[in-house]
């Protein structure tokens, strides 16, 4: 019999709140998880999201709401009894047990008998690649290892849900990706529940079946990777979501009928699309515009839609196929760009973009423009 996930239909979060010495940690939290899931929690570090993790592992007592499987709260439920498994940054190995000890460790504390605790953590071992590893300390592996090991005693207790805490951070760039294929195969293999803290967007695109984007404790948008990643709600979701280019500006006038704005930014006039969730009619604003989206315009090139962004190339980046550039407008705005061809420092460029791709958000984000729809927070 192969190590499983434990079975339920789905896990809701109800207002779900945390204070610490009247400082809100979190705020309102709703969100509805169905079994198979992999939702990803993001946003920068203090902004709530290890916080929810931890409530959910019932590590902290919740200050507001309540947390229910399948109908049932286990916010009053301890820790221990909640059958989750954690797979924190840290690892958090005893270090004078070996691999498999440790592993088996869980089990131990549930009471299971001699061979069925044989039977499982050699099947755990196995699932994250360690057989021959098994009766090695923690001390002599390797980071990577030693966080397979964690994960392999967090899957060994057959969990509901699995909550892993920013388990790549401490990772060196190859290890991560390393792992991160790991995860997304024991998640899919054993038909896990997981719910996943990063502060790392291209991670949570690339596991994530949902994101939350979370700010100073509140979420700023619940979706699919494509859905935050082409239709981010304000302008932190889109920082988050690769819009490297955050530049403050002003409305000058609506263009046409629809969406569609004229913006200055600093010396620069730009034309692009309003995203205003809130209905706002603020005049100050945020323009984002992705780095692959703004094109070097080659000498007597007309540009698309008439916006045209001069400046000076301070810095290039050889980034394999392509290289990150630096410019510098004029009055100093600092444009960041991704191009096939690397120009010379100092050169003068012309660059574009289409005003479909300029997108323009209110630079109020007031809670009434940041909280989700109740519906969106729901899975389909």
């Amino acid at each position: 019999m192969a190590i499983t996930a434990g079975t339920f239909e789905s896990l809701e979060l109800r207002g779900v709140g945390r204070t610490f010495g009247g400082h809100e940690a979190l705020v309102g939290l709703d969100l509805t998880v169905r079994a198979g899931e992999f939702i990803a929690l993001l946003g920068p570090s203090g902004c709530g999201k290890s916080t929810a993790l931890n409530c959910l592992a019932g590590l902290l007592p919740l200050t507001h709401g309540q947390i229910l499987l399948d109908g049932t709260r286990v916010d009053t439920v301890p820790s221990e009894k909640r059958g989750f498994g954690m797979v924190f940054q840290s690892y958090a190995l005893f270090p004078h047990l070996s691999v498999e000890k440790n592993v088996a460790f869980g089990l131990q504390m549930r009471g299971l008998g001699k061979q069925e605790i044989r039977r499982r953590v050699d099947e755990a071992i196995d699932l994250v690649k360690l057989g021959e590893h098994a009766r090695k300390l923690p001390g002599q592996l390797s980071g990577g290892q030693q966080q397979r090991v964690a994960i392999a005693r967090a899957v060994v207790l057959e969990p509901s849900l699995v909550l892993m805490d920013e388990p790549l951070s401490n990772l060196d760039a190859k290890l991560r990706l390393d792992m991160r294929t790991e995860i997304r195969r024991l998640h899919q293999s054993l038909g896990l529940t997981t719910i996943y803290v990063t502060h790392d967007q291209e991670e949570a695109l690339s596991l994530a079946d949902r994101l939350v984007v979370l700010r100073e404790g509140r979420v700023q948008q619940v979706g699919t990777p494509d859905e935050l990643y082409d239709h981010p709600r304000n302008w932190h979701v889109a920082d988050f979501m690769g819009y490297r280019n955050i530049l403050p500006g002003v409305v000058v006038a609506p263009q046409g009928a629809g969406d569609r704005v004229q913006v200055s930014v600093g010396s620069l006039a730009l034309s692009g699309r309003q995203v205003d969730p809130a209905g706002s009619t603020a005049r100050d604003v945020r323009v984002a515009v992705r780095p692959d989206d703004l094109v070097v315009l080659a000498p007597g090139e007309e540009p698309r839609d008439g916006n045209v962004l001069r400046g000076t190339v301070l810095v290039v980046e050889y980034h394999g196929r392509e290289f990150a550039v630096v410019v510098q407008a004029p009055d100093g705005t600092l444009l960041h760009v991704r191009t096939p061809v690397a120009p010379q420092v100092g050169a003068e460029l012309a660059l574009t973009a289409p005003a479909e791709r300029i997108l323009v958000f209110p630079a109020d984000l007031t809670e009434r423009s940041a909280e989700p729809d109740r519906a969106e927070a729901v899975a389909a």
